[in-house]
């Protein structure tokens, strides 16, 4: 797989990546140049956070016309925290904003937001978000309707390993229930750059036990990726070792992870690679 990611998230210390989706007119989609596209391209990989001005409507022309003009790329588009916001901005069901969102040309939704499911953690580092029921409701109605989503987990900060078990047994419970998940993908918390800045990142053998517990937890899920970006391509090649059967592929662009302090390398255009 070849990605290219447009990202914004504030937790992670990204919230100037915002900027990146105003700055971005939508006049004439398809004609308009995409930075840093090849046609290796496979996929758009898409979120944006929670913007305070931009209309519903603004996202789905940015989804029909990045259809119109690369008809052939998968859109992976809008974690189920986005999706919540929107329908309430737009005053929709959370149903009806996914089938909005589906007739676009979104193909199927990131798992990104999900965090912890615990209250007493979401309080603390996401209070802004829908809280973790929320999230699963979400999740259950995009599938519902068709749209498979993966599913993900931020650990290595003020969490703990009940909460962590509990995130996993509620997913495992939704995947029974429904089997849209096709990935599930567990972040290591990046503290640089965050109000959590004060804590240590995770060691690499935290990340390894992460993975195996999550694929002997997750027997309903086909896939569990280690994400080489995050966990470094070594703990990431090591972790095919334990669990994990999908290390993502080659990403173009990164801003998530790597405004939170991220140092593995990513490309910056063409066959330039770059720390």
């Amino acid at each position: 797989m070849f990605a290219w990611r447009l990202a914004g998230c504030a937790l992670l210390g990204a919230r100037k990546t915002l900027r990146a989706l105003t700055l971005w007119r939508l006049k004439k989609p398809s004609r308009r140049p995409l930075p840093a596209y090849t046609e290796a391209v496979t996929e758009f990989h898409i979120v944006g956070g929670l913007h305070p001005d931009l209309p519903f409507q603004y996202f789905l022309d940015l989804v029909s016309g990045l259809k119109e003009r690369f008809p052939l790329v998968h859109m992976k588009a809008f974690t189920m925290v986005e999706v919540a916001y929107l329908a309430k901005r737009a005053k929709l069901t959370i149903r009806e904003t996914l089938e909005k969102m589906k007739e676009a040309g979104v193909d199927s939704l990131p798992g990104g937001g999900a965090e912890i499911f615990a209250d007493r953690v979401r309080h603390i580092i996401c209070d802004h978000k829908i809280d973790g029921d929320q999230w699963l409701d979400t999740a259950r109605l995009a599938h519902q309707i068709g749209l498979k989503s993966n599913a993900t987990m931020l650990y290595g900060h003020i969490e703990n390993d009940e909460d962590r078990v509990d995130h996993l047994l509620k997913l495992r419970a939704l995947q029974d229930e429904t089997g849209g998940f096709q990935t599930f993908i567990p972040l290591a918390f990046h503290p640089a750059n965050t109000p959590l800045q004060h804590l240590f990142t995770t060691t690499g053998m935290t990340d390894i036990k992460q993975i195996a517990v999550s694929r002997l937890v997750l027997d309903n899920f086909a896939h569990i990726k280690s994400y080489w970006q995050m966990m470094t391509p070594k703990i990431a090649q090591i972790s095919l070792r334990f669990g994990a059967d999908d290390i993502d592929g080659t990403v173009v662009e990164e801003k998530i992870y790597h405004d939170a302090g991220a140092t593995t390398l990513k490309v910056c255009g063409g066959t330039t690679w770059c720390a």
